[in-house]
């Protein structure tokens, strides 16, 4: 009797923190770079209570499924689906995206590298291509103050326009790339960025365009890969699901009740 209530409040457990995911899905539909998530569950450790293929009968016949009970499910894991997001142009000169593989590498304040999708990089008061909270690129790309504009070729070459010197553009720094053997293993530290964890492996750093990085698109941004109908239909699953769990609650509670009042 108890059983069931236990494992339907696993099952009520477990779609509030599908429903936390989605929301959060929904709540970065329009964030630049960002990967959606998803929650993934396991069934729980089964009671035996007449194991498969026991014996029957004298005749040594067998039991051909066995009677397990299981004790509900939980959360195993939350993947990133590090799929890619439509690109928006924008026509905008700091705006970068990746077309395939790879992440942008940005310097934290404590030296730590971290890795993004989000290329709407800002100018800060020092010349240095930046993201919005001002973290630099990585390796450092400096715009002198002459320069009234830059070009990103799609190897990340950067190279920047003086007036009166138009046919000679100066270069200003290449961009690398980085990419993992298992980029859903990277920790999100949120303002789109990623850090590398053991479970992504090392990154492998290289040039835009070569051994299976992508190009850069310059006046363009990766979109969330967020499908906002996908995520509405999700909620309504784990809303139902919820629901359907709490009915059964209240069923092993009526029979409780049915068996106290038959005791008294």
């Amino acid at each position: 009797m108890f059983r069931s209530l236990w494992s339907s409040a696993t099952g009520m457990i477990a779609q509030q923190q599908n429903l936390d995911v989605i929301s959060n899905n929904l709540a970065n539909v329009s964030t630049p770079g960002f990967k959606k998530s998803r929650a993934e569950f396991e069934d729980l450790v089964y009671q035996d209570l007449l194991l498969p293929g026991v014996e029957t009968s004298l005749q040594a016949t067998n039991h051909p499924t066995g009677a397990q009970i299981g004790a509900g499910t939980r959360l195993s894991g939350i993947t990133k689906i590090m799929s890619p997001g439509e690109l928006l142009e924008t026509n905008r000169e700091f705006d970068l995206a990746i077309d395939s593989e790879g992440f942008f590498q940005v310097l934290l304040p404590d030296g730590q590298i971290a890795y993004t999708r989000a290329g709407n990089f800002q100018k800060s008061a020092e010349g240095v291509l930046v993201t919005p909270e001002g973290y630099p690129l990585f390796p450092e790309i400096v715009v002198p103050q002459e320069v009234v504009q830059i070009q990103v070729s799609p190897d990340g070459l950067v190279t920047g326009i003086i007036p009166g010197q138009e046919e000679s553009p100066i270069v200003l720094g290449q961009i690398e790339l980085a990419r993992f053997i298992n980029p859903s293993g990277l920790k999100a530290i949120g303002k789109n960025l990623f850090v590398q964890t053991y479970a992504s492996g090392d990154p492998i750093v290289g040039i835009p365009g070569e051994e299976g990085f992508g190009r850069i698109l310059q006046g363009f941004l990766e979109v969330s890969n967020v499908n906002a109908i996908q995520e509405m239909i999700a909620m309504l699953l784990a809303q139902r699901v919820y629901e359907m769990n709490s009915r059964a609650v209240t069923a092993t509670d009526n029979i409780m009740a049915t068996t106290v009042n038959i005791v008294r």
